[in-house]
């Protein structure tokens, strides 16, 4: 995986593949997840998937892991 700084903001980032074939950037480090449906966070999985879900810390209670889009935190876009 390839990361590379965010040109707005400096931050390192990787781009995701989606589903739909577009370069989704996002955050570098993996998060883990719960899926959830109806969920107000969102995760991009390895596969290019986007799902709902809740963030967390706890191995045991996780779903999954994958990226979280960049543009939620991008501090350059204000």
């Amino acid at each position: 995986m390839k990361f590379v700084p965010c040109k707005k903001c400096g931050r390192s980032i990787v781009f995701i593949r989606t589903i739909k074939g577009k370069s989704m950037p996002c955050e570098a480090e993996p998060q883990l997840y719960i899926a959830k449906s109806g969920g107000r966070q969102r995760i991009i999985t390895l596969n290019g998937e986007t799902l709902a879900c809740e963030y967390t810390d706890d191995l045991s209670k996780a779903t999954g892991y994958g990226y979280i889009p960049h543009f939620q935190n991008c501090k350059g876009r204000e």
